[in-house]
């Protein structure tokens, strides 16, 4: 293959980010995959991202950056998991969200990028179905486009370029992108509960299971239980 440029892809073992990193692997990126150990309560999804990396046959690199030093949120501290329904989420921001998480993320990217010589950031952010968060959004990213090429030295000499190509899909879209490029989300994890089956109640496994039936596909992970509309569809299924 014929590289066109190099590229770190952060990467969580989750639905969107495995599939933005076969994207970028399609393009012909040469990619150095990146996983954050924040200490987030669903370690798993890192075990995942180690899985998917072998797969692809990629040096995955995780960096420790220990967020429940700081808390405030169900992922970095005590507090449980919030269990809503579809209809509740995107009404406000959930205990989920991680303060400055992708703030953060980005950052460290960055860092990396500028070692191993990559003008690209891809990141599986999604602005369409998701929980409402903050740093999801492209005002977000236009931004620290812009910060990190004012704050580096690559930056500075070359330009970095954050690519969220997932960013107006719908998660049934992503779904479907992801079964043309072969992503085998069967290693992938969501769930926000790191348990050995997802639980099928918190909002990431809510909109998961929402991709896969919009996309008239059946999630071929384990899941503790189904919500109904699940139930529903797989009974029509």
């Amino acid at each position: 293959m014929v590289y066109v440029n190099n590229a770190v892809c952060l990467i969580s073992g989750g639905l969107d980010s495995p599939t933005v990193m076969a994207y970028a692997i399609k393009k012909g990126y040469h990619v150095f995959p990146l996983s954050i150990d924040y200490g987030q309560r669903h370690i798993r999804e890192l075990e995942s991202s180690k899985k998917l990396c072998e797969y692809y046959h990629l040096d995955l690199k995780t960096v420790k950056f220990d967020l429940t030093q700081i808390g405030g949120s169900s992922l970095t501290s005590s507090m449980p998991v919030p269990e809503r329904n579809m209809d509740e989420i995107k009404s406000e921001i959930p205990r989920t969200y991680v303060p400055a998480r992708n703030t953060i993320f980005i950052s460290i990217a960055a860092a990396y990028a500028e070692t191993v010589n990559a003008s690209t950031i891809f990141i599986g952010a999604n602005a369409i179905d998701y929980s409402g968060y903050p740093d999801c959004r492209p005002e977000f990213f236009n931004s620290m486009e812009k910060t990190i090429n004012l704050g580096t030295e690559y930056g500075i000499k070359n330009g970095f370029a954050i690519n969220a190509p997932l960013q107006y899909l719908t998660k049934g879209d992503i779904v479907k992108l992801g079964r043309k490029l072969k992503v085998p989300y069967e290693l992938t994890w969501s769930c926000y509960n790191g348990r050995k089956k997802a639980c099928g109640k918190c909002d990431s496994c809510l909109l998961r299971l929402k991709g896969f039936m919009d996309a008239n596909d059946i999630d071929p992970v384990e899941y503790e239980e189904y919500p109904d509309f699940y139930k529903k569809y797989l009974e029509k299924n």
